[in-house]
């Protein structure tokens, strides 16, 4: 018994620089100051596990302005990843990255598929998620890093930078 989840090679690494999103074939290349990485289990409590770590990391950093919309971010895209990865039991990775302009949320699970923004009608209970990310964030997207691991990211500026 070796005693190892997989959790960390499930969680990529970002202590050295991260792709920048949107930035095509992965040719900028960005070092963050600030960087929280955390792994969850795809259970149903995870996106509450990740609000608590945003708004605990958040408050570190100086960032307690972006808080509130952090955390509805980050539970947002963590409810899609649990929801694409229960079945596979594969982890997912919540990475908070911030520098003076911005703050990163990423969250990579191991789904194929990509994200299908739908329109929820009136009394749908779910379906909301993407209409709330494209409201909340600055901008939003999606990389496919290999065949079974996207990255799914929202940005929000940073105003008045990090202290």
């Amino acid at each position: 018994m070796s005693g190892s989840t997989g959790a960390v090679r499930a969680c990529p690494s970002t202590s050295v620089g991260t792709h920048e999103p949107d930035s095509g074939a992965g040719t900028a290349f960005h070092r963050w100051p600030h960087v929280s990485v955390l792994s969850l289990a795809p259970l149903q409590g995870a996106p509450a596990c990740g609000r608590g770590h945003v708004r605990n990391v958040l408050a570190e950093w100086g960032l307690t302005r972006l808080a509130e919309d952090a955390e509805l971010l980050a539970s947002e895209l963590l409810t899609n990843a649990v929801r694409a990865s229960f079945r596979t039991g594969n982890p997912v990775c919540l990475h908070l990255l911030a520098d003076r302009e911005q703050l990163l949320i990423e969250v990579w699970d191991h789904n194929p598929a990509e994200p299908r923004p739908r329109h929820a009608g009136y009394e749908d209970e779910s379906g909301r998620g993407f209409t709330v990310i494209e409201a909340v964030a600055s901008r939003w997207g999606c990389q496919r890093v290999s065949p079974a691991l996207k990255v799914v990211w929202a940005e929000l500026l940073c105003e008045g930078g990090l202290r």
